[in-house]
C-alpha cells in the first residue's frame, strides 16, 4: 500500500510506543481495487488512554472514546485509530450495547461487516475471512454468518446494496438471501442513515441490477414504490412495465443527486393514475401526482430543503412538452429558472432512454431545445424580471404605489418581452405602462 506521510506518522508513532498498528478497512480495500483511498482508519491495541499518551505532542478528538476510537489530527488530516474490539450484544439493529478491548487483531476482525473490509496492513496483509480472494473475484460476503452481521446492525444491508451497485460487485448467493430475509430491519434504523446509503446506490455504475433485484429492499423505507413493480403500461411508447421504466431511466441518467432522484419518482403514481381506452393505457396527472409522493418521501426520509424543492419541480415539469421554438424556451426558463431548465433537459434524455423506439424522436427536439438554450444564453435574452429594463422603482415613479399592481405589471411586462410585442428598451416599456 502506498501510504501517505500524514497517516503514516500516526502509526510509527504507536509502533515506536511498543504498539501494534495496522490499516483497516476502506483504505485497505481501495488501495487493493487500485483506487487512491480518501481516509486512512488504523486499528491497534493500544487502549485510549494509550493512545492519549502516545499521541500527547499532537492534537486529538475523543469524541469516539468509549467506543475505543481517537481521532488524531496529522499535517491538517484526521487519522481515526480504534483499539481492538469486541462488540457486545446488539439489541436496537445498529449499536451494540456495550464493546470490550481485546489483544487479538483476528477477534477484531471478527466483527466486521464484509470480507472486503476485514483486511488490515502493515508491511503485510492480515486476511483470515479471504477479502483478497472477494475482491478479486468483485464478491461481497458478510464475515460469518449474515443474519448473525444483519441482525447486529442492519444498516449493513444498505451498505451491501450501495458497495455492489457503486463497485459493480455481486452479492454472494447466502448474503443475498439474507438481505432479502432480513430486509424488515431496515425499519429498525433512522431514515436519515438509510438516505445516505439509497442516494449514493442510486449514483452507482450498477444501479440498475440493484434496483431490479433488490425493490423489495428498496420498499421497506419507500413502499409507495411496490405497486409500480410488474405494473403493464399497456402503451405503445413503453416496453417496460413501469418500475424498470423507471429503474432504466435512473440508469440513463447523468449520475447527480437530484436527477437520479428525480428519475426514481417521476413515474412512481403512474398506477394510482392508469385508465384503459381503446387506444391503450393512460397515466393523466401523474406528473403533478409524483411530483406530490416525491415531496411526501424526500420529507419523510428527511432529505434538505433544496433536494426536495428540486426534485419535486423536475418531477412536475418531466412531462412539460417545450416547443422547439425560441419563444416557448423563453417562456419555460421565465417559469422555471434557467439552472431547473438544464437539469431538465437532462431528465427528458434519460426519460426518452427509458421508452420504446416509438419515442426515439424526442432525442431530436431535446437537440434543438440545447441549441436555443445556449442562443439565448449567448445573446443575454430577457427571460426573468430581473433582466427587464425597468423595475418597481420605476414604475412607482410613475404614479403606482400598489404593491399587487406593480406586480402584475412587471409580469405582463415579461410577458409581452419573452413573446417579443416589445422590444426590451426602457422607454418603449415605460410607454406601455402608461398606456395600462
Amino acid at each position: 500500500m502506498n501510504i501517505p506521510a500524514y497517516a503514516q506518522v500516526v502509526a510509527d508513532k504507536l509502533t515506536d510506543a511498543g504498539y501494534e498498528a495496522y490499516f483497516v478497512g476502506g483504505c485497505v480495500r481501495d488501495a487493493i481495487m487500485g483506487n487512491v483511498p480518501h481516509d486512512f482508519d488504523i486499528t491497534t491495541n493500544a487502549t485510549p488512554d494509550e493512545m492519549k499518551a502516545v499521541f500527547s505532542d499532537m492534537r486529538i478528538f475523543l469524541t469516539g472514546e468509549k467506543h475505543g476510537t481517537v481521532t488524531v489530527v496529522s499535517e491538517g488530516e484526521n487519522v481515526e485509530v480504534t483499539t481492538y474490539r469486541v462488540d457486545g450484544e446488539y439489541k436496537d439493529s445498529r449499536h451494540p450495547e456495550s464493546v470490550s478491548f481485546t489483544v487479538n487483531i483476528n477477534e477484531d476482525l471478527a466483527r466486521r461487516d464484509f470480507t472486503m473490509n476485514a483486511i488490515c496492513y502493515n508491511t503485510a496483509f492480515v486476511d483470515p475471512y479471504g477479502g483478497r480472494e472477494d475482491i478479486e473475484k468483485k464478491i461481497i460476503r458478510t464475515v460469518g454468518n449474515p443474519d448473525e452481521r444483519f441482525g447486529e446492525d442492519a444498516l449493513r444491508i444498505m451498505r451491501a446494496l450501495r458497495f455492489a451497485s457503486c463497485l459493480g460487485f455481486e452479492i454472494e448467493k447466502e448474503t443475498k438471501k439474507s438481505i432479502h430475509k432480513n430486509a424488515h430491519l431496515l425499519k429498525n434504523i433512522s431514515v436519515e442513515r438509510i438516505f445516505v446509503e439509497f442516494t449514493k446506490l442510486l449514483c452507482g455504475e450498477n444501479v440498475r441490477n440493484i434496483l431490479l433485484e433488490y425493490y423489495d429492499v428498496i420498499g421497506v423505507f419507500i413502499p409507495e414504490i411496490l405497486p409500480c413493480v410488474g405494473f403493464d403500461q399497456k402503451n405503445a411508447y413503453h416496453i417496460y412495465d413501469v418500475y424498470e421504466h423507471i429503474v432504466r431511466a435512473v440508469e440513463a441518467a447523468e449520475r447527480d443527486v437530484k436527477i437520479r432522484l428525480c428519475m426514481f419518482f417521476h413515474d412512481i403514481a403512474k398506477p394510482m393514475c392508469f385508465t384503459i381506452d381503446e387506444k391503450g393505457g393512460h397515466f393523466k396527472g401523474h406528473d403533478e401526482k409524483s411530483a406530490e409522493v416525491a415531496h411526501a418521501v424526500l420529507r419523510r426520509l428527511k432529505a434538505d430543503n433544496d433536494t426536495i424543492h428540486t426534485v419535486e419541480v423536475l418531477v412536475k415539469e418531466h412531462q412539460r412538452d417545450i416547443v422547439p421554438e425560441k419563444k416557448y424556451v423563453k417562456r419555460c426558463l421565465a417559469k422555471i429558472s434557467m439552472p431547473v431548465f438544464d437539469l431538465l433537459l437532462k431528465v427528458k434524455y434519460a426519460d426518452t432512454v427509458a421508452h420504446s423506439d416509438k419515442a426515439k424522436g424526442n432525442f431530436e427536439v431535446l437537440k434543438k431545445l440545447e441549441g436555443l438554450r445556449d442562443e439565448i444564453v449567448k445573446e443575454g435574452e430577457c427571460i426573468s424580471l430581473k433582466d427587464l429594463a425597468v423595475n418597481g422603482s420605476d414604475i412607482i415613479a410613475l404614479g403606482i404605489t400598489d404593491g399587487k399592481r406593480i406586480g402584475e405589471i412587471l409580469k405582463k411586462l415579461l410577458e409581452m418581452v419573452i413573446d417579443g410585442e416589445v422590444e426590451n428598451h426602457k422607454e418603449k416599456l415605460t410607454k406601455i405602462i402608461k398606456a395600462l
